[in-house]
C-alpha cells in the first residue's frame, strides 16, 4: 500500500463522523423523483446540488450545473488533472417515492444517526455513496496528497426515470478514461451489467361491430353481400405474447455471462393497451368500447439482454422473430406488426468491464483490505448510470455501500460500510490518477 493511500486511511480514521454526518445532511433533503411524485417541499434535487457544490468548492473543485429538465440540475466538479489518468465518481441524488410514510420506523427524511445506521429514503440509493464519494476527496485534500489525472465528481438527476441526467453529462462531453458508480453493491464488486431497452410492438387487426364476431370466428357461406369479417387484434396479441414467451425461454437457455445470473436476458410485457383506432401518441384511440372488435393493440417490452450482447444483434434478433411470426398468419402476412425501439428514448447500453482490468483489480484489492474478507465480483441485474458512460467509451465499475429497505420502507445505510467504501473509492482515486 503507498504512503499516499496510507495518509488519506488515516485521514479518513481520523474523522469517520465526516460521511457519516453529510449522509444524514443529504437524506434530510426529499430529492424524489418528480416523475414519480409531486408535491411542495417534496421535489429538493437543486437543493441536494446546492449542497454538494457549496461543499465540493471548499475542497478546491471547481464546479457547473445545468438544468436537464426544468429546476433539476446536474453538477459537475474537477480537480484538473491530465487526461491520460482521468477519472470520475458518480451518484444519482434523486429518489423514488417512500409510499406511506406512516408505516415507516422512522420519518421517511429524518436523516437519523442510530443502531450503527443513517436512517431515510435515498440513505443507501444512494446519498450514502454520494457522500462516500465527497468524503473520499475530503480525505485525499486533508491528507495533501496531489493527483496526476483529473478527477471528476458527477451528482445527477433522475436515475430513477431512465438516467437521463446521466445521458445528459454524456452527451455534453463530460467524460474521462474510467468511471466508479457508488451505487450500493453490498461491499461486492460489479463491473459488468446487461443492457436494457423499452420496445413497443404494435399489432394491427381490422375493425368491425361485435354483433357480428360470429363472421370471423364460425365459418360462413361466401355469398354475395357477407359482410368483411373484422380481425381481433387483442386475439392476434394474445398469440403473440405465448410466441414471445417461448422466444423468451430461448434466449435464456441460450445465452450466458459468468457473472450475472442464468436466464437474465428477459423480455417483460410491462404495458398492453387494445382498442379501436390508433391515436397520436401510437396507442389505441378508443379502449372502453368492448362492442367493438379492437383493430390495434400495444405491448410495451422491457427488454433486457447480457453484458457480452450488442444491441444491434439483440434488435436484429428480435425483428426476425415478429417477422417469422407474422409470416405464419395470412392476416399479418399482409398487415405485419410495427416495432418501435428505444421506446421513451430508454436505452441503457451493456457494461463488460473485464474482471481483470486494473480499475477492477484495484477496488478488489483495496475492498479486500479494508473489510477482511475478498468481495464478490459478479454482474448486476437491474441497470445503473455505469452503462451510459460504458456506451460512450468509459471504463466503469461499480461499488458502494450497504443497508435496507432498497426501494421499500424503513431504507438506511450501514455506517461501517460508509466508512470502507470510503476508503475503498479513495485508495482507488490514488491508484487510478496517480499522485504528483
Amino acid at each position: 500500500m503507498s504512503d499516499a493511500i496510507k495518509a488519506v486511511w488515516a485521514a479518513i480514521d481520523a474523522d469517520p463522523d465526516y460521511v457519516v454526518e453529510l449522509t444524514s445532511e443529504l437524506v434530510r433533503i426529499p430529492s424524489v423523483n418528480p416523475k414519480f411524485e409531486q408535491a411542495a417541499g417534496l421535489n429538493e434535487e437543486a437543493a441536494v446540488q446546492a449542497v454538494v457544490d457549496k461543499r465540493l468548492k471548499a475542497e478546491g473543485f471547481a464546479t457547473e450545473q445545468w438544468d436537464v429538465f426544468p429546476g433539476r440540475p446536474n453538477l459537475v466538479a474537477n480537480w484538473d488533472g491530465g487526461e491520460d489518468k482521468s477519472f470520475i465518481l458518480c451518484g444519482h441524488i434523486d429518489v423514488v417515492p417512500t409510499g406511506d410514510g406512516d408505516s415507516w420506523a422512522r420519518k421517511p427524511f429524518s436523516g437519523e444517526i442510530a443502531d450503527g445506521r443513517v436512517w431515510g429514503r435515498g440513505a443507501v440509493d444512494m446519498k450514502g455513496g454520494v457522500a462516500a464519494c465527497m468524503a473520499a476527496a475530503h480525505a485525499i485534500r486533508k491528507a495533501g496528497v496531489k493527483l496526476d489525472g483529473r478527477l471528476s465528481i458527477h451528482t445527477v438527476v433522475d436515475e430513477e426515470a431512465g438516467g437521463f441526467g446521466a445521458m445528459d453529462a454524456v452527451k455534453r462531453g463530460k467524460l474521462a478514461k474510467r468511471a466508479l458508480i457508488a451505487e450500493p453493491t453490498w461491499g461486492n464488486v460489479v463491473p459488468a451489467e446487461g443492457g436494457l431497452t423499452w420496445v413497443r410492438v404494435t399489432i394491427f387487426g381490422k375493425a368491425a361491430h361485435a354483433g357480428w364476431r360470429f363472421n370471423s370466428i364460425f365459418p360462413q357461406p361466401h355469398v354475395p353481400g357477407r359482410l368483411e369479417p373484422g380481425v381481433n387484434a387483442i386475439e392476434l396479441a394474445n398469440r403473440f405474447l405465448s410466441a414471445l414467451r417461448d422466444f423468451e425461454m430461448s434466449r435464456c437457455r441460450n445465452t450466458w455471462h459468468p457473472l450475472v445470473p442464468a436466464g437474465l436476458a428477459t423480455i417483460n410485457p410491462g404495458v398492453i393497451r387494445g382498442g379501436a383506432g390508433l391515436g397520436p401518441d401510437g396507442n389505441p384511440l378508443i379502449m372502453s368500447n368492448a362492442a367493438i372488435i379492437p383493430d390495434v393493440v400495444t405491448i410495451d417490452l422491457d427488454y433486457k439482454f447480457l453484458p457480452n450482447e450488442k444491441f444491434e444483434d439483440v434488435k436484429a434478433e428480435f425483428e426476425s422473430f415478429v417477422h417469422h411470426f407474422a409470416a405464419a398468419d395470412s392476416w399479418m402476412r399482409d398487415n405485419p406488426p410495427k416495432i418501435l425501439w428505444d421506446l421513451f428514448d430508454l436505452n441503457f447500453p451493456p457494461l463488460n468491464t473485464p474482471v481483470d482490468h486494473p480499475l477492477v483489480t484495484s477496488v478488489v484489492a483495496h475492498a479486500t483490505k479494508v473489510q477482511a474478507k475478498a468481495p464478490e465480483v459478479k454482474g448486476f441485474e437491474a441497470v445503473t448510470d455505469a452503462a451510459h458512460y460504458a456506451g460512450a467509451g468509459v471504463v466503469p465499475v461499480i461499488y458502494g455501500p450497504s443497508g435496507d429497505g432498497f426501494h421499500g420502507k424503513n431504507e438506511c445505510v450501514d455506517i461501517p460500510s460508509l466508512i470502507e467504501t470510503t476508503k475503498v473509492i479513495a485508495a482507488t482515486v490514488i491508484d487510478n490518477c496517480g499522485t504528483r
